[in-house]
């Protein structure tokens, strides 16, 4: 981890992540382009907090969503 990145606490990372699956439902955007819609919901974020977040959403999705 870089000194810019944030730790988040496992309540913050749920919120975050249940948002993103709520959008990815949605099919309001490519997930790719979610960072915006991060940002605009959760205003504390930055846009690297985003892109952090995003990319741990990503990463984990499979996992997260087993069948």
């Amino acid at each position: 981890m870089t000194a810019e990145q944030k730790e988040y606490t496992e309540a913050e990372q749920e919120k975050y992540y249940s948002f993103l699956d709520g959008l990815r439902e949605t099919g309001a955007t490519n997930m790719f382009g979610a960072r915006p819609y991060l940002v605009e919901e959760f205003p504390e974020l930055t846009k690297q907090d985003a892109s952090t977040i995003l990319s741990g959403w990503m990463k984990t999705f499979g996992e997260r969503h087993k069948k």
